[in-house]
C-alpha cells in the first residue's frame, strides 16, 4: 500500500466531508472544507491511495509559534497502518519549518495511545469549557 502525503495538498470538499463523517460517525456534512482551511490554517495534510483521500488532518495556529492539530482522519480500511501517524509526522515537519515553537492536540483518553506513543505527543492538562 503506497501513501503520499501532501502539504497544503489538494482535495475534494465532498471527500473530506465523506471521511470526516465516517471517522467521527455523524452524517454526511456540506462544509466548505477548502475556503475553511484557506482562511483559518497554516496547512493540512492530505493522505492519498491511488488518487483517493485515505486520510486527513487540519493544522490550525495563532499566526505565531503554536500550532493545533484538528480533524485527524483515516478511512477506516486505512486505519492501523500507520497513516495517520504519517498524517501528524509530516504536519509535524511543516509546522517546525514554519516557525511554529509548539504542536497542541486535544484527544479523547481512547486515542492517548495513538497521540502519545505513536505520534510521540507528550500528555499535559488541558482546560475547556463546553460553548
Amino acid at each position: 500500500m503506497t501513501i503520499t502525503y501532501t502539504w497544503r495538498g489538494d482535495f475534494d470538499n465532498a471527500d473530506v466531508n465523506a471521511l470526516h463523517a465516517q471517522g467521527f460517525d455523524h452524517p454526511v456534512l456540506d462544509i466548505d472544507w477548502l475556503a475553511q482551511v484557506r482562511r483559518h490554517s497554516l496547512g493540512w495534510v492530505c493522505a492519498h491511495r491511488d488518487g483517493d483521500l485515505v486520510g486527513f488532518v487540519n493544522i490550525a495556529w495563532d499566526g505565531g509559534v503554536h500550532a493545533f492539530v484538528l480533524d485527524t482522519v483515516v478511512a477506516a480500511a486505512h486505519r492501523r497502518r500507520g497513516v495517520g501517524a504519517g498524517l501528524v509526522a509530516e504536519a509535524v515537519l511543516r509546522a517546525r519549518a514554519a516557525g511554529c515553537e509548539w504542536l497542541h492536540v486535544d484527544f479523547d483518553d481512547g486515542l492517548a495511545p495513538f497521540y502519545v506513543e505513536s505520534c510521540g505527543f507528550t500528555p499535559t492538562p488541558a482546560g475547556l469549557v463546553a460553548l
